[in-house]
């Protein structure tokens, strides 16, 4: 049951600021009848009207002195330094009129008396709001999590500052590396070594450890990761330095890791000067703009001044969200750059040109695919008709407006592909290299990287969403691996590909050693404050389940056909050179493949993406939803493999004993 005091703080403003004034006019008159009876050593004493008098109007006057100093302007609850000394002031000014009133009257009491006054009326007006206030805080640190800051440097105090005045964290230490401030107090905390992190958690009930830590090195800010991993609290940071110069963020947002903090390497640096060759002062197109790559490209695009920029995606509400979130990117940056939004797909080619033709389009960046595996799977003619015309059209029509430079956006599934999006994507790029084997003056190139953190259907947010629902976390196969980059990166390295294709160039990033899935599960949850479930379901544990590849997957991605790698004009990217088919042999393809897409003839589409993309001569169409209700492949039970960590993985996956 809620006390007294949680109802007078939900009264409307005004009746709780009469009701103060109240209780103050009470204060001021105790602390003058308590000041006289201190003096005199007793409380048998007689006044008389002038005494009244003096009470009186110190009491009506004192309350005209509180209102106009705004001492009722303050919460109480969240009272600072500058109330307290408001009611310094207060109290001063009242003692003053005191004063004034008992020299000027020739009240008849003792000279010392206002002195005291001013002492005990300071004591109760000044000291129950600092009663209510511990009382409301200590209540608010019962029901709130105790976390540790690491660093303490000036965003740790700036967030220790800012979580005094809320109610979600108690802050109970610092941590700092810095040797000079360990052991030393900063704003009312101690400052503790990293190595005591394990036990200050033990000590004081610590759930979460926030980061503030916005300057250090990607290494450093890894290596402070990896000694919380294992340790049961949830690690949480602050924006980075970068974030909080240029105002995008302040340090009181708290936010889960950064995706990149995950990946377990540097970020590709981008160079400014290749980014803006293609863009400043052009017109630029993107295809699939709404889109999580699109989306990207486009807020990268508008940081480099391009003359004009149209959007294009079929989806109208993906359109219009991209829309609004460009227009107020470009007041919070201040800029101002011509924005069309075009409603149309891909696959409509006499659109696409006079599109091109009608802005006078000079770079087009070609997001727009398919690009969930088991989705295309399940729809096999529509994504590869989507994919492959779609790609075909819109180059096509570049070529024919005379667009300077054409990007197309590719994926790590291309190679040696094991699912019909990869090998859609695959042959995607081969158009473009025919076609650049034509007498053209539009450069064609393509860019290839892997898996897209935080991207629509990435692994990290279905992860963060299964871990925050207390589990399970579903992994497909125990030794699944994935090349990951963020957002950003991807978005930079196809802007910066643009710029160094000379045509029908493959560009592939160089991005380390993949990553296993079940190890960035792992990482994740131990970092989310859980522990792994090993025998049984206690509080505080997920569980991993093995859930068996999906349709189309593979264990292991592939960046390139071959070794015949050579060096661009940036460190961490790398041209490909790969097989390519003459134009005429491509156009043939296409032809059949057409043919096939309109009769939705699976086995047809498959026959020709064989014979024409390396590597995917042993796939079978098995899942297509339109081929299964026909009764042309046969219905196959699909039995989910689910397992827990720790159970038999070659009795589950019996191929890998």
């Amino acid at each position: 049951m809620r006390d007294g005091l949680e109802k007078l703080i939900e009264l409307p403003r005004n009746i709780k600021q009469a009701f103060l004034l109240s209780i103050d006019m009470v204060f001021v008159a105790a602390a003058m009848w308590a000041a006289v009876a201190i003096r005199w050593g007793h409380t048998n004493f007689h006044l008389g009207l002038v005494e009244y008098f003096c009470a009186a109007f110190t009491v009506i006057a004192s309350a005209v002195v509180f209102l106009r100093l705004g001492l009722y302007r303050a919460v109480i609850r969240f009272m600072g330094q500058q109330a307290i000394w408001a009611v310094i002031t207060a109290v001063s000014y009242s003692t003053l009129i005191l004063g004034a009133t008992v020299f000027f009257t020739r009240a008849e009491v003792p000279r010392s008396m206002p002195f005291i006054y001013w002492c005990l009326a300071l004591l109760l007006i000044g000291g129950s709001r600092l009663i209510v206030r511990a009382y409301y805080q200590a209540k608010l640190r019962s029901m709130s999590k105790n976390v540790i800051i690491y660093g303490a440097g000036e965003s740790g105090r700036q967030l220790l500052t800012a979580l005094h005045h809320g109610d979600q964290y108690r802050a109970v230490v610092f941590v700092d590396d810095d040797s000079r401030l360990q052991h030393s107090v900063i704003n009312g905390l101690q400052v503790a070594r990293p190595e005591e992190i394990a036990q200050l958690i033990d000590q004081h009930n610590i759930t979460q450890v926030l980061l503030a830590v916005p300057s250090a090195s990607p290494e450093r800010r890894r290596e402070i990761i990896d000694s919380l991993v294992g340790l049961p609290v949830h690690v949480r940071t602050v924006p980075k330095i970068n974030e909080l110069v240029s105002g995008r963020a302040s340090v009181n947002q708290i936010e889960d890791i950064d995706l990149n903090d995950l990946l377990g390497r540097e970020p590709v640096p981008p160079y400014p000067e290749l980014i803006d060759r293609c863009i400043t002062g052009k017109v630029v197109m993107v295809t699939g703009a709404g889109g999580s790559i699109g989306s990207e490209l486009c807020r990268q695009i508008l940081m480099s001044g391009p003359d004009e920029l149209l959007l294009l995606d079929n989806s109208e509400y993906a359109l219009y969200q991209i829309e609004r979130e460009l227009q107020e990117l470009m007041l919070e940056l201040g800029v101002q750059v011509e924005m069309v939004t075009l409603l149309g797909s891909v696959q409509d080619q006499r659109r696409l040109e006079t599109i091109y033709r009608t802005f006078k389009v000079e770079t087009v960046y070609h997001a727009a695919a398919y690009k969930h595996v088991p989705m295309v799977e399940y729809n096999v003619a529509e994504g590869v008709a989507n994919n492959v015309f779609g790609t075909w059209y819109a180059a096509e029509a570049a070529r024919k407006a005379g667009v300077e430079t054409f990007v197309l956006v590719s994926t790590d599934k291309a190679v040696r592909p094991t699912n019909m999006m990869g090998a859609s994507k695959r042959f995607a790029e081969m158009i473009l290299q025919g076609l650049a084997q034509r007498e053209t003056g539009t450069r064609f190139c393509m860019v290839r990287f892997g898996n897209v953190l935080g991207s629509s259907g990435s692994v990290v947010p279905l992860f963060r969403e299964q871990i925050e629902a207390g589990g399970p976390v579903t992994v497909t196969h125990p030794e699944v691996s994935r090349y990951f980059m963020s957002i950003q990166e991807a978005a930079q390295l196809v802007l910066q590909a643009g710029a160094m294709g000379t045509g029908g160039d493959v560009f592939v990033l160089d991005m380390g050693e993949p990553v296993r899935i079940i190890d960035l599960a792992r990482r994740m949850i131990r970092l989310s404050g859980y522990e792994m479930q090993h025998d049984g379901h206690g509080p505080g544990q997920i569980e991993i389940e093995f859930i068996g590849l999906r349709p189309g997957e593979k264990l292991r991605e592939e960046l390139l056909l071959g070794s015949n790698v050579s060096g661009t004009g940036h460190p961490m990217i790398m041209r490909a050179e790969e097989e390519s088919l003459p134009y005429g042999q491509m156009q043939r393809y296409l032809t059949d493949l057409m043919h096939y897409c309109d009769t939705m003839d699976c086995a047809g589409i498959t026959s020709v993406l064989s014979s024409a993309v390396s590597g995917f001569g042993s796939h079978e169409v098995r899942h297509d939803h339109l081929w299964r209700k026909q009764g042309k492949v046969p219905r196959q039970p699909a039995v989910a493999k689910v397992a827990p960590v720790g159970s038999n993985v070659q009795e589950l996956f019996p191929e890998k004993t």
